[in-house]
């Protein structure tokens, strides 16, 4: 499968700050993949270095195998970029807005700009200095969806959208998969990424701690499991991978890792089992077992704007 962004060792520095401190990066052609990490942690530098806006210190970054620094403005007939909070011209309405972004990548059909006009319900008469933080969103969002850009890189798209238009989004961008284009999503809404992306990285202080399927990166955690059995259940507690066990009389309630899930359920089923259900960590779980209690400080001593 090709490559359409592919990032190694990716460093920048902001004086005494290192934004990043050898990033990597990997996205296929044609996946939705996830971009998280909190508030300091190097995405929208990231970003901003792929987009051709500020050089990297150190390290390789590619779109589409061209330099983004060298290459920005052909690279930018290529792709939709949508921040997390949008500045439009104050005295251009949404729709001329939408026709300016538009020219960037070579125009717009307007059939697909009206289909997604009537889609996220946006006014595009009324001039974008009436229009809220959700509507300003709307503006850029229809503008790259209803583009032919073959990357969409979206960093936090669905800030102030209520969750019906988010529900949008996200049919949008399944259908954007669909047609066979690759989407970078940056995002704080961990079951909008859950929903939408076949991969996901994971990011702290400008590096890459964690990346994969949702099904590989669940086997690095834990599982839930509940159960009612026949006999009281003896001996699990201290097996290889328990976590967090509780008994009271025959229910039984413990976390395992995944590489002893099969051998800790072939324990159980010894105990005779009423029933059972058994949880596989969510996307959110994954995110903080990665930062745990560290995740409210993450990065707070080094946090600058040019760092977010």
């Amino acid at each position: 499968m090709a490559t359409t962004v592919e990032i190694h060792d990716l460093v920048k520095k902001y004086g005494r700050t290192r934004a990043l401190d050898g990033l990597d990066l990997q996205v296929e052609r044609g996946e939705v993949h996830g971009f998280l990490g909190p508030n300091g942690s190097g995405k929208t530098t990231t970003i901003r270095v792929l987009l051709g806006l500020i050089r990297a210190s150190a390290g390789n970054a590619t779109l589409f195998g061209q330099d983004p620094w060298k290459h920005a403005v052909e690279l930018h007939k290529r792709l939709a970029y949508v921040p997390g909070d949008v500045h439009l011209w104050p005295s251009l309405t949404g729709g001329q807005a939408i026709d300016v972004l538009g020219r960037m990548r070579g125009g717009l059909e307007r059939a697909r700009v009206n289909a997604m006009l009537e889609r996220f319900a946006l006014d595009p008469t009324k001039k974008s200095r009436t229009y809220s933080k959700g509507n300003r969103q709307k503006v850029a969002l229809v503008a790259a969806l209803a583009s032919s850009a073959e990357l969409l890189i979206l960093d936090e798209p669905t800030s102030g959208l209520d969750p019906l238009m988010e529900t949008i989004f996200q049919d949008c961008i399944r259908e954007a998969k669909a047609d066979g284009r690759t989407v970078l999503l940056s995002s704080h809404i961990l079951a909008e990424v859950e929903a939408l992306c076949d991969r996901v990285s994971i990011i702290r202080r400008g590096r890459t701690v964690q990346s994969g399927s949702l099904t590989q990166l669940r086997h690095l955690t834990r599982t839930t499991v509940s159960a009612n059995t026949k006999r009281p259940v003896a001996g699990i507690a201290d097996s290889p991978g328990i976590h967090n066990y509780t008994v009271d009389g025959l229910h039984v309630h413990f976390d395992v890792e995944g590489q002893h899930l099969d051998e800790t359920m072939r324990a159980l089923t010894e105990f005779g089992i009423h029933s059972l259900t058994s949880q596989p960590p969510t996307l959110e779980e994954l995110f903080l077992r990665q930062y745990g209690e560290d995740l409210p400080a993450t990065d707070a001593a080094e946090h600058d704007e040019s760092g977010r």
